[in-house]
This record gives C-alpha cells, structure tokens and sequence, in this order.
C-alpha cells in the first residue's frame, strides 16, 4: 500500500498544482504588452472605445495596451487576426457587430462563434429612421405604404454593401414584404445629404449624428430601430411597434480567441465592465444615445450567437450574398 501511495504522489501533486499554477498567472497578467484590436481605422466610437478600455487597464495592471487599428474587408482583416491569436490574453479585440455582419453576408477566413470568446458587450446604439423632409411619410405605416403602392420606387441609403445598415433596411422589407432600393454609399457622412437633397427617401442614421439634423429640420425622424424607445428621443416610437420583431442596434463588444482562460476572461470582463459603467462616463455617452451595458460573458455569448443567427437566416431567406 505504501509502495502504490509513492507512486501517485507525483501524479497527485501535479494535479493539485495545475489549478495553483493558473491561478498564479492570471494573478500576474500581464507580463508584456498587450495588442487590443480594432478591425477600423482610427478615430470614430470603436476606435474610442477601445482606447478608453486601454487606458483603464494600463492603468490598472502597468503593462502598456496597445490599439493596433487594423482595417480593410469590411472589418474581416482584424477578425482575423485575433481569430488565429493565441488564447493568452496578449491579443484582444474591440470590435462592431460588423464582425458578425461579415460573416453571414460574405466569405471570410473566420467563424464568428467558434474563433472567438466574447467577453463583454460594451456599448449599444439605436437607429433613427430618417426622412427627406419632402416625402409624404411621417410613420413607419406610412413608410411601407408608400414602399406597398411604388415597389422599387422607394430608396435607402447605407454606409455600404453588407453593412449593418445594409442588412436593416433588407429586414424592415423582408418583414413587410415590401422591395425598396438600396443606394450603398461610401459612409454615412456621404448618406446624409443625399437624405436632405431627396437623391434617396431614407436611411438608418445614428442618434448622435443625426439628431441635429432633425432638430434643425433637415432630416424628419420617424423611429427607433430597437425593442425599447431612446432616452435622448422618447417621442419616437420603435420600428417594433408597427413591425413586430424588427430590432437592429451597433453593438461594440470586447473579444478574446476562443479558449481564452476563463479566470482570465471573468477579470477583463469586470474591469472593462466597470470602466464604461463610471458614472461620468456613462452618462456622457447616454446623452449622445449610446446605452452602456457591460453584460457577462456567457449573456454576451448567447446575443452573439443570436445575431449570427438572425442575419444568417435573412440572407437565406432573401437570397443576399457577397463574395
């Protein structure tokens, strides 16, 4: 008996070491700098997302964390990269739904669930439906009215093909059974004035850039694009309300590869939770109509899982497919 004891107690100690030894290192993340990055060039709501997180966990654990923006293909060259990253916590990434977006509509080098950990859902943003001030429609009914009586007729404007905006004004027609077209612009900056000349009848702009336009007059507001109605725009009904099931928001999320410890991925989690959720912070992106979330990963997961679904099964069911 003796004899078998000494035996095991090599493998017994390893095993009672193992848990010690990775509780050891992510107590000492991190120990070299850190890459976080962010599929877009630089400047605009990722980009500064991603930077104020960096400065928090500089701040926090010493190492320096690093924005490598890292655009091209709608976002895929920076999925990508983070995709094939080694899951130590060295290489992370703050990113739009746009990583998801990508996927459903086109090839890419990447499974948007499999390859990645989400960590949190950080930011989400509504939508306001906008008008040209000169077309007769100041409702979303009176919108699909319109579209039912001219099939086609009816046009949209997007920051782009296979964009998020792209795919919301494909979901309002594939739940109303409407065809409208769809103007693809550079961004949403080149969108707008479109919107005001009347070159295009509508577009799903963001609160922060297109409320003063509406206050001005230049563009009529008719609603929101998510399930609840705006704090900054409470007069705005939701699309959801004329079109049940209809929901489209820009999500900013924070990602490690897949099979990031999960130790490692419950204190990135806590601490990027906490630095969107400071009061000030918080209440200055309100103001601009951005909600701030800072969910769990396992919640975040679970919504990312159900957006690829969502945009997956609209392109079947419309047939929309880019290479």
């Amino acid at each position: 008996m003796n004899s078998a004891l000494r035996l095991l107690r090599p493998a017994l100690a390893l095993l009672l070491a193992a848990p010690l030894a990775v509780a050891a290192a992510t107590a000492a993340y991190p120990q070299r700098p850190v890459r976080i990055v962010v599929p877009v060039s630089a400047g605009g709501g990722v980009d500064s997302l991603a930077r104020l997180i960096a400065q928090h966990y500089h701040a926090l654990w010493g190492q320096p964390f690093i924005v490598d923006n890292r655009a091209g293909a709608g976002g895929s060259i920076g999925a990508e990269i983070v995709a094939r990253a080694a899951p130590d916590g060295y290489t992370l990434m703050v990113s739009s739904s746009s990583y998801i977006t990508n996927a459903a509509i086109r090839e890419v080098r990447y499974d948007p669930i499999r390859d990645f950990q989400p960590i949190t859902k950080l930011t989400t943003n509504p939508y306001i439906i906008v008008v040209t001030p000169s077309l007769p429609v100041k409702t979303v009914a009176d919108l699909i009215s319109l579209a039912k009586a001219k099939p086609d007729s009816v046009t949209y404007a997007s920051s782009g093909t296979g964009g998020v905006l792209h795919l919301g004004g494909e979901l309002l027609t594939a739940l109303t059974g409407t065809r409208m077209t769809h103007v693809p612009y550079k961004g949403v900056a080149d969108g707008y004035p479109a919107v005001i000349s009347g070159q295009v009848n509508w577009m799903l702009g963001s609160p922060i850039s297109a409320q003063p336009l509406i206050k001005a007059g230049r563009m009529r507001g008719i609603a929101v694009t998510t399930e609840k109605r705006l704090k900054a725009m409470p007069e705005l009904p939701t699309i959801a309300e004329t079109v049940p099931g209809y929901e489209v928001s820009a999500w900013f999320g924070l990602f490690g590869p897949a099979k990031l410890p999960a130790n490692l991925v419950e204190q990135l989690y806590r601490e990027a939770s906490k630095t969107v959720n400071e009061p000030a912070t918080a209440a200055k992106m309100e103001a601009g109509g951005t909600e701030v979330v800072g969910n769990p990963p396992r919640e975040f997961t679970q919504q990312a899982r159900a957006e690829y679904d969502k945009w997956r099964g609209l392109v079947k069911k419309t047939g929309l497919k880019l290479q």
